[in-house]
């Protein structure tokens, strides 16, 4: 999900005097909202934004700017808005560092000559006074008011968390959340000095003899366990989270209805305890629902995610009428509670959505929004349907932290590693629970580049900037929570788009967007305090075009990056591996291009060929791919890696891929990603970017040059347990050195 490129471009920040005078005003308004008017391509080009496309994305932000009179209007509305409210919509800032007294200031916006108390109500009951400043600055008129602003210290000692933030102006009291952050992500410093590696792998794939067509829960339990015995730190999997509620389902598992709560699909029936205490005939008609797909376990043909659905939810609904004992009802109460009315709302919208369809009108209309009175009225008449999808939610906690656990015990210091999608399929669960911090109108995706020459448009509404922060955060807190519970860490997937979004007007092209810009500080500060309170790694997926500095950024908050074999060169050619990040995920490939073999042997030219997705002739992609694996591949001949004339060891590259993650091994980077894929020899492309219906992307089962490899198989499967030692050795080697 990332818009890959070769190359780091200059900051593209808006460039006053860049055009000409007939629409400066816009483009000042655009400015002012965080709206980029100008970027750097893939390319290295700097483009100039349609004004078009910025007056749609300030539409889509809440701000007139049809016309000049518009414009004027709005743009004095954005400088007088911090002047119309006593407080901040909410202020995230840094821990303080002991001894250095690091305090943060406040504004407060009041009638001019009102008398200010701030404090802090801290979120273990504690209270702390915050201190005025000298800050004399000339009173504004706002609305026939004239107004002050007076600034306050936070104290630089009030720890971590989720605390409130309250001032009193002559008994007039605001308040607002203020959320301090870990000033650098505690989880990444248990791997200073220490590398670990560990497989990558999409779960959906990834089966075994007990599968139901589908690798679930119980597999990567097996996986994690099979990985840990062979010295494995992690397992990094696909997003895992929900689609809806009955088949047919989304396929890919980067547009789903929601991050905060999971898919159902990977659940194993057989490991619900319930399970056990079925009667004769509910247990037969399990394990023939179960048969009746099992033979597809191996099978290399695609994965049919409806089949295996509609016969667990057939399933999952006799164990649900098993009685449950007092101490398995007191956990699922307990579980509901917790999770509030977060899962109140997600279950009801998977009870309404089972009985209507997306195009229905209710959805437009009085079901349009969960507290409605059509919706009060549905809680009602739906309660059985939506504790079952309650229950289903609370079987997917169960059957992860089992997941977890195992990895644990099987040797693993990290364990499961989820992967956070970029954002949300619309008229899903989250665009109707909180579609009052989200975008309308535009969708997430792109700008052209190398790898994807037409944009990408990613069909996901974004998140809207002030809305969010308006909200205090707390649905992107939610979120992260649900995802880290039973993590020991998480794969933020395109996670520069926590600094900017390409976002593309409705109607409108991939190429024909912008960039809009977000409070990085407050999104990777409440990122680290989710992940450090919940003792998790975080690994950024920063590959694409970015601002030189945020890598920087991103590293001195502790946050690991990202570095793809095929994606490391400058303009001299490859980077030499000792020469990537050491705080950083180094793995040869990615999910969004083929297999290692596939890749070697041209894969990802053919099939963009094939696509129509190439934006000059084919000749010339596969020179410029066959000179670019060449480079590399010279490179690993030079280290005594591979032999003279090594790399074309075809059809499947078996020597080659071991010595290219032998090479990888030599990076100083603290992890390093094994791609399942590439342990069993598979070649064909999981993905296709910028494709939906052209390519049967996130289908294709786990298979090698013999066939389908099932979990069961790996412990003896030799080509796995080859690289798998290969890269053991490397880093022994590597660490060793």
């Amino acid at each position: 999900m990332a818009d890959r490129t070769h190359h780091e471009n200059p900051d593209d920040s808006v460039l006053p005097g860049h055009t000409d005078t007939t629409d400066a005003l816009l483009r000042e308004l655009a400015a002012a909202h965080g709206v980029g008017t100008t970027y750097w391509g893939w390319d290295g080009i700097e483009r100039s934004v349609a004004a078009d496309t910025l007056r749609d994305v300030l539409g889509a932000l809440g701000v007139p700017a049809n016309g000049i009179a518009e414009q004027q209007r709005s743009l004095a509305e954005s400088r007088l808005a911090p002047w119309r409210r006593i407080l901040p919509p909410v202020v995230v800032l840094r821990e303080g560092v002991p001894g250095e007294g690091r305090d943060v200031h406040v504004d407060v916006h009041v009638p001019h000559g009102s008398r200010v108390r701030v404090w802090i109500d801290a979120e273990d009951g504690s209270r702390h006074e915050a201190a005025q400043q000298e800050n004399w600055e000339q009173p504004v008129d706002v609305d026939g008011v004239l107004t002050g602003r007076a600034t306050f210290a936070v104290p630089g000692h009030i720890g971590l968390g989720w605390h409130t933030l309250r001032a009193d102006a002559d008994g007039t009291v605001a308040q607002c959340p203020l959320i301090v952050t870990p000033g650098r992500l505690r989880t990444s410093a248990r791997l200073a000095g220490r590398r670990s590696w560990g497989l990558t792998a999409q779960l959906y794939s990834v089966r075994s003899a007990r599968s139901w067509g589908i690798g679930d829960f119980a597999d990567l339990t097996d996986l994690a366990v099979v990985a840990g015995e062979q010295g494995a730190g992690f397992v990094l999997v696909n997003p895992l989270h929900a689609a809806e509620p009955v088949p047919p389902v989304e396929d890919s598992p980067y547009l789903p209805t929601t991050r905060r709560f999971f898919n159902p699909l990977y659940l194993r029936v057989e490991e619900i305890p319930e399970y056990g205490y079925l009667d004769a005939p509910g247990r037969a008609e399990v394990a023939r629902l179960a048969a009746s797909l099992q033979a597809a376990n191996q099978s290399r043909d695609l994965l049919d995610r409806n089949a295996a659905y509609a016969a667990k939810l057939a399933a999952l609904e006799l164990v649900y009428a098993v009685r449950r004992g007092p101490a398995r009802n007191r956990q699922f109460a307990d579980f509901c509670a917790e999770q509030g009315q977060g899962l109140e709302d997600f279950a009801l919208w998977c009870a309404l959505a089972e009985q209507l369809p997306p195009s229905a009108p209710e959805w437009a209309g009085a079901a349009a929004h969960p507290d409605s009175p059509y919706c009060a009225e549905q809680r009602s008449t739906l309660a059985a349907r939506m504790d079952f999808h309650r229950w289903l939610q609370w079987l997917c906690d169960q059957q992860l932290e089992a997941a977890q656990r195992s990895a644990h015990q099987a040797g693993m210091e990290i364990g499961i590693v989820h992967d956070l999608a970029v954002g949300v399929k619309p008229g899903g669960a989250d665009a109707w629970t909180l579609a009052g911090v989200l975008a309308r109108g535009v969708s997430v995706g792109a700008p052209p580049d190398m790898f994807n020459q037409q944009g990408q448009n990613w069909s996901q509404p974004p998140w809207h900037p002030g809305r969010l922060a308006e909200s205090g955060y707390a649905a992107y807190r939610d979120m992260l929570r649900t995802v880290l519970r039973h993590a020991g860490g998480i794969r933020v997937d395109h996670i520069l788009g926590l600094f900017r979004l390409w976002w593309i007007p409705e109607g409108a092209g991939p190429g024909n967007g912008t960039y809009v810009y977000y409070d990085h500080e407050a999104l990777i500060g409440i990122l680290a305090l989710e992940a450090q309170r919940a003792g998790a790694i975080v690994i950024g997926e920063d590959l694409g075009v970015f601002e030189p500095w945020v890598r920087d950024y991103l590293a001195e908050r502790g946050i690991l990056g990202t570095s793809i074999l095929w994606f490391e060169h400058d303009a001299n050619g490859p980077i030499p591996p000792e020469h990537y990040r050491q705080q950083c995920l180094t793995s040869v490939n990615t999910h969004d291009l083929p297999p290692t073999a596939g890749y070697l042997a041209g894969e990802h030219v053919t099939l963009r060929e094939s696509l129509g997705l190439l934006g000059r002739p084919v000749d010339e992609e596969r020179a410029e791919a066959a000179a670019e694996q060449e480079a590399v591949l010279a490179q690993v001949r030079a280290r005594g890696l591979l032999a003279e004339g090594g790399g074309t060891d075809g059809p499947d590259f078996r020597t080659t891929v071991e010595a290219l993650y032998a090479y990888t091994a030599l990076a100083p980077s603290a992890l390093l990603g094994v791609a399942l894929v590439d342990a069993v020899g598979e070649s064909r492309t999981q993905n296709q970017p910028g494709t939906s219906t052209e390519y049967p992307n996130w289908r294709i089962p786990l298979a090698g040059p013999e066939g389908v490899v099932l979990i069961d198989d790996l412990p003896a499967n030799e080509r796995f347990l080859s690289l798998l030692g290969t890269v053991r050795s490397a880093l022994h080697c590597a660490t060793d050195e």
